[in-house]
């Protein structure tokens, strides 16, 4: 893509953020739309967001979880800002969240690191664990501006890296994990909806788990956007460790985990 081509494209999604709608798909466009066009996006998208006062809390990385692969088509994962507009704590271990400006919005369980040093490329897993100064269970609320959750990877990038919410458990220190590697690739976790069982995932599922996504995610941010870099205080979320669900008003979802260092969380769902 050209340098305007990028500008438009990167307007047209943040309109289309604004105003909850779908858009047609990049890809679709004559001349092809590569992964480095979606990370231009994105980049261009990121200026936008920080010009017009919002502040970057963290990142997210998504299509971890290698089961979902093939439902979606996508076969990498995918990663993009995370906002003081879209991040939020549940108080407690319970809280509600309106469906307002997102759209066609879905739920994920997953895992989320607090930043205490900033990472660098090539870390051993002991060494990356040295970077994290607390771990916790979260929601992200992941959404698209492509109609029917149809697209290419290189959409999904300059999608926000289908970011739209992230609420964020109760916090456990991460001195309390001496083996946080392996003890977060064994967790289990049950999601529920209105009472009923939905799905069970694990840590595993997400690149072999938490702390190797987080790796997967320094490694790769370092090889192919060097301008965004993680950074002391940031939040990270690591990936869905089951499907991505449909959301909708009046649901009640929650979760149960098999650890008891991170507490389950429940979260209604309204207008």
């Amino acid at each position: 893509m050209t340098g305007d081509e990028v500008q438009r494209l990167a307007d047209q999604l943040l309109d289309a953020w604004d105003q909850a709608c779908t858009l047609p798909l990049p890809s679709a466009r004559p001349g092809g739309f590569g992964s480095a066009d979606g990370y231009a996006v994105a980049e261009a998208l990121r200026q936008r967001r920080l010009a017009r006062g919002e502040r970057r809390l963290g990142w997210k990385i998504g299509f971890t979880n290698r089961h979902i692969w093939p439902i979606y088509g996508v076969y990498a994962p995918c990663w993009g800002p995370v906002w003081d507009s879209t991040v939020e704590p549940l108080p407690e271990d319970h809280g509600s969240l309106a469906l307002r400006g997102l759209c066609q919005p879905r739920l994920e369980p997953e895992i989320a690191f607090g930043i205490g040093r900033a990472p660098r490329p090539g870390m051993t897993l002991a060494e990356l664990q040295g970077c994290i100064e607390w771990v916790a269970h979260a929601f992200e609320v992941v959404h698209t501006h492509f109609e029917g959750w149809r697209f290419q990877a290189a959409d999904t990038v300059a999608d926000f890296a289908l970011h739209g919410r992230l609420r964020v458990g109760p916090r456990s220190a991460a001195r309390d994990w001496p083996e946080l590697a392996a003890d977060l690739s064994a967790l289990q976790v049950e999601l529920h909806c209105n009472g009923a069982p939905v799905e069970q995932g694990r840590g595993a599922f997400v690149l072999d788990g938490p702390l190797q996504a987080l790796r997967t995610l320094v490694d790769e941010m370092a090889r192919t956007t060097p301008h965004w870099r993680i950074a002391a205080g940031d939040i990270v979320t690591t990936g869905t460790l089951t499907d991505a669900h449909p959301l909708v008003p009046g649901q009640r979802w929650q979760t149960k985990l098999s650890d008891p260092r991170l507490s389950g969380l429940t979260l209604e769902i309204v207008a």
